[in-house]
């Protein structure tokens, strides 16, 4: 990858330059929603960017070779005809997704204990693909400029952006390393089930994320819906959306397995200055913590937003250390204990928000930008397009 990279910035200092601006911002809100989802146990930065690494040099320097070499296995065996229609079918899913998947493994030997949940595994694994991803669109794009022939222009970054990054970055390789994680999650946490049990759901998951990749790839539809930004975006949804329901049903249930257990923690303390029966359910969903936050910010300002983010963020971690048996409490009782006083101080002494206010509007606010945005992109992309 250095190689490459050295190659690139010779030629195409600009371009490079431009993409790798562009996909670093691309990566802010992929790696935020990730991070975010297991708020009540939340991973070592140092391990989320050691999955990071692992995608973006590691599983991409194997890819690279690996997919060609089992690309010419493809067309010695088949034919030149198959390797040409199905090739990146068939070689990069098996390279890459094997690649990806050794990169949970990796985190699973170096830190075993931080991996408790299938969500710990949906996470590493996310965040395994979204290296990749960005890694490899940065490839593509400088493969295009190069493609263009019209020197170091940055047009054909922007195009390669839309497309790959913009338009296809949420049901590419995130989604992929997510469903392969959770089985490797699934593998090291679910002791309770017989080892043929958990090799046998460890292997489905990465057989699902090779066939949502195949899919992905494949040249299916390619031909099917006609030319212009519609049937392309129409293509997408046909092909990412199953892969990306499934996995979304897989981290709901993931999710509120966690947050059961860890909320019966904190039930436990049955102490409403640590927490309240209303906060131990709003600590249990993204959504109702959202809620209570904007909620505290409406009724006593940005200040009191901040307390409850920060309590939130104590009272999970005390949940965390009630499930571990840790001897000594008083850290994160101390630390609950002053947030509360700073809500106490504001006028907002709980951090909750009044049922049925909150989450209804940021959902149909971000459906309506999610919509802007793609109806947006889909003239840019019609424009470059038909230029």
């Amino acid at each position: 990858m250095s190689l490459l990279v050295a190659q690139y910035a010779a030629a195409y200092p600009l371009a490079l330059l431009t993409a790798v601006v562009l996909f670093a911002l691309l990566a802010v809100p992929f790696w935020f929603v990730v991070s975010e989802l297991d708020f009540l146990e939340r991973e070592p930065p140092g391990l989320l960017v050691v999955a990071f690494a692992w995608g973006g040099l590691v599983a991409t320097s194997v890819s690279i070779p690996g997919s060609g070499a089992l690309d010419d296995i493809i067309a010695k065996l088949g034919s030149p005809h198959l390797a040409a229609d199905w090739g990146a079918a068939l070689a990069g899913p098996t390279v890459e997704e094997i690649a990806k998947t050794l990169g949970v493994v990796a985190i699973v030997l170096i830190a075993r204990n931080q991996v408790n949940s299938v969500l710990d595994g949906v996470v590493y694994g996310a965040m395994v693909g979204l290296g990749f991803q960005i890694i490899e669109d940065i490839v593509y794009a400088m493969g295009a400029v190069a493609l263009a022939g019209r020197g170091d222009h940055v047009g054909p970054v922007v195009t390669t952006f839309l497309l790959r990054g913009f338009l296809s970055g949420v049901w590419s390789h995130t989604l992929f390393g997510a469903l392969a994680g959770a089985g490797v999650g699934y593998l090291v946490v679910r002791g309770e089930r017989s080892l043929r049990t958990r090799i046998g759901a460890a292997t489905l998951a990465l057989v699902g994320a090779w066939a949502s990749h195949v899919l992905w790839n494949s040249p299916l539809l390619r031909d099917g819906l006609g030319n212009g930004a519609v049937a392309l975006l129409a293509v997408l949804i046909l092909k990412g959306l199953p892969p990306l329901l499934l996995i979304w049903l897989l981290v709901r249930a993931a999710h509120d397995r966690e947050a059961d257990y860890y909320a019966a923690q904190l039930t436990e303390l049955d102490d409403p200055e640590l927490i309240t029966p209303a906060e131990v359910e709003a600590l249990k969903a993204g959504s109702r913590r959202a809620s209570a936050r904007s909620y505290a910010r409406v009724r006593a300002g940005w200040r009191a937003r901040a307390a409850v983010r920060r309590l939130q963020r104590a009272q999970a971690r005390l949940a965390v250390e009630l499930s571990r048996n840790t001897a000594d409490l008083s850290r994160w009782h101390h630390e609950v204990r002053r947030q509360r006083r700073i809500l106490v101080e504001l006028g907002h002494p709980e951090a909750v928000a009044p049922d049925g206010k909150g989450p209804w509007r940021r959902t149909a606010s971000a459906v309506f930008s999610t919509a802007l945005a793609v109806a947006v992109l889909w003239a840019v992309v019609s424009s470059l397009g038909g230029g």
